[in-house]
């Protein structure tokens, strides 16, 4: 541990550094201190806190600049959340005053929210969904032998696939099948129906064996109704702060954020490789499993709906951000997405 005057010294080098991402001199820290300490005391105790590799010294300055292990530090020990302006929570209330109808819109506008804010990448994880009823399905007739399977689920929530019959299936036999459907969908949880053996268990039962296909297009529906969703926005935000410069690296880089299952296990390995109490977990780049986002820090939040379940919100933004600023604002947006989610499953009671 460091004594309160080098803990002082550290903050007031990384909250500078954070303002003007220039290396942070010791008169420049003198004159921020709010103890009155001797230049030449806090060039002795830069010193040391470069020796403990809490700080670095760049080669085109004599000013000090945080490292990883610094932010590691500070993160751990001396971070305090700040309270947002009132303008911000304002926009915040603003923004999740407006009529949803699903609950999809109301976690992808709250990444829209949060990406606007800060101007980082934001993203989402919807409630945790098993626990919703199947409330119908239904099968609409398009065109060219193209039918929507539609399943509704008591979150309000709309599910659809589009798919093409073959010619050996009739409308009667697909209204036929939608009854059977519906008489075995209808009532049941998510977490009571297991999608990989649905197309199995519905031919043997109704022996609907002709028509594979049709259940199987079933099948696909109730598996994009139980898998998580995820929501991104700001994507472009994740270039402006890279020190990658040749066009493949920034390509992988942007390519990373369409691939939903890496980007799951990132926010889920932040969430729980922390020991921390605290509701905000943050993890800087080194820490992450992506050498592509080694100039980042992922920040993530979990939110609770009661019965509803649980989500994840998360922040990728540049090691140097403004932390105590962005801990802040997550702390309050994750309370304020639940209260709207919570909002909206009280219609259906």
């Amino acid at each position: 541990m460091l004594t309160e005057r080098q803990e002082l010294i550290l903050k007031t080098i990384i909250n500078n550094f954070t303002q003007t991402h220039d290396p942070v001199g010791s008169k420049t820290v003198m004159n921020q201190l709010p103890i009155k300490v001797s230049s030449a005391t806090i060039r002795n105790e830069m010193a040391l806190l470069e020796d403990k590799g809490l700080i670095e010294k760049t080669h085109l300055s004599s000013g000090r600049l945080p490292s990883t292990e610094g932010y590691r530090y500070y993160l751990d020990n001396l971070v305090e959340p700040l309270r947002l302006p009132a303008s911000v929570y304002d926009r915040i209330m603003l923004q999740f005053s407006q009529p949803f109808h699903q609950v999809n819109e109301i976690v992808q506008e709250a990444v829209k929210i949060l990406s606007n804010l800060t101007n980082y990448t934001a993203f989402a994880e919807g409630p945790e969904s098993n626990s919703l009823t199947i409330i119908g399905f239904r099968i609409v007739p398009l065109v060219n032998r193209q039918v929507m399977a539609i399943l509704v689920t008591s979150d309000g929530n709309v599910h659809s696939q589009v798919y093409r019959l073959p010619y050996n299936i009739g409308g009667d036999e697909v209204e036929k099948a939608v009854r059977m459907l519906n008489d075995e969908l209808v009532g049941k949880t998510l977490n009571e129906i297991n999608p990989s053996s649905l197309s199995q268990d519905l031919s043997e039962k109704f022996g609907l064996h002709h028509i594979t296909e049709l259940i199987e297009l079933v099948e696909d529906v109730v598996k994009e109704a139980t898998s998580e969703q995820m929501y991104v926005d700001g994507q472009l935000n994740l270039l402006n702060n890279s020190s990658l410069s040749d066009a493949s690296s920034l390509k992988s880089l942007y390519e990373l954020l369409g691939h939903e299952d890496l980007v799951s296990n990132l926010m889920t390995n932040v969430m729980n490789s922390s020991d921390s109490h605290s509701p905000i977990r943050v993890s800087l780049g080194s820490e992450l499993s992506n050498d592509l986002l080694k100039d980042y820090s992922l920040l993530t939040a979990e939110y609770s709906v009661g019965s509803y379940g649980k989500g994840i919100i998360a922040l990728l933004g540049p090691n140097n951000m403004p932390y105590s600023q962005v801990i802040g604002l997550l702390e309050y947006f994750r309370n304020e997405l639940a209260k709207k989610l919570l909002e909206y499953y009280g219609r259906f009671k």
